[in-house]
């Protein structure tokens, strides 16, 4: 199983890129203390030193005269863990709600889908907004209202896989052997529903970013922390007189958006045994 997985998902090979894409990032994060000689908020030269002129400064400085690879680094601490925190919440949620619509039905899926519904009905962006904005930005309010915005296609999805497999031949044996609503669901449908949620969830950490960065460009970032998006919104006043300073963080997201969504890709493709058969 393992074996096929991996032989299917190494077949995509723009999501092997994307691993290897990921992978560095995530080395650039976890090293960033060892590979950077400045804090991202010091104030280290002139401003807009550009790239390659200073021996210290690899990747220029801003409108401060801040270190810009610094910034970069220690952004994507907060852009990627935001992303992997807040989708994880969402999944969470989303599975945990949609798998008991599916799998009980009746007046417990109808209702719990009026409020999918409801939240689908909320422009998301609009919404985390005023989320951010109510509870004040920070760390926890972006991952909470990423989370908030992003779980209803998450119980959509999980509830039409649990109205399907609950049908199934070894869900009616299960019940027929005594065991419990709560058991038949995470030991015997949810095993068998994990694959479209894995896809599904790796697309999420993308958006997730592509959220944060867009919160933390309109200002709704925690102040304290840098992140990709504060890195842009900072620039976006002297595009014309220092393109660096906004081009390689949005370089760094759309890099990582993209690797996210061409491993999502792969994992669909490593996931679907169909291809055995096609692909030899």
């Amino acid at each position: 199983m393992n074996n096929g997985f991996l032989r299917r998902f190494r077949r995509n090979h723009g999501a092997v890129v994307g691993v290897v894409v990921l992978l560095l990032v995530a080395f650039g994060a976890l090293a960033a203390p060892w590979l950077c000689s400045h804090d991202p908020w010091a104030l280290v030269q002139l401003p807009f030193v550009p790239p390659g002129t200073h021996s210290d400064l690899p990747l220029g400085s801003d409108a401060l005269g801040r270190d810009v690879a610094s910034g970069l680094l220690y952004g994507a601490r907060v852009s990627v863990l935001i992303g992997l925190v807040a989708t994880t919440m969402a999944l969470l949620l989303g599975v945990g709600l949609g798998a008991v619509a599916g799998y009980h039905g009746g007046w417990v899926d109808a209702m719990l889908m009026r409020l999918t519904e409801i939240f689908q009905a909320i422009p998301g962006f609009a919404f985390a907004i005023v989320l951010v904005a109510i509870f004040q930005p920070s760390v926890q309010s972006i991952v909470c209202a990423i989370a908030i915005v992003s779980w209803p296609p998450v119980a959509r999805l999980v509830r039409g896989e649990f109205l399907s497999l609950r049908e199934r031949e070894f869900v009616a044996a299960a019940q027929l052997s005594g065991q419990g609503s709560a058991k038949i669901i995470f030991t015997q449908i949810l095993p068998n529903a994990i694959p479209p949620i894995v896809v599904m969830g790796s697309l999420m950490v993308a958006s997730s970013i592509l959220l944060e960065s867009a919160l933390s460009f309109l200002g709704l970032g925690d102040p304290e922390l840098m992140s990709w998006g504060y890195m842009v919104g900072a620039a976006r006043t002297a595009l014309r007189q220092a393109w660096w300073v906004a081009v390689f963080p949005g370089m760094a997201i759309m890099l990582t958006v993209l690797s996210l969504n061409l491993v999502g890709e792969g994992l669909a493709d490593g996931l679907n045994t169909r291809l055995d058969g096609r692909l030899r």
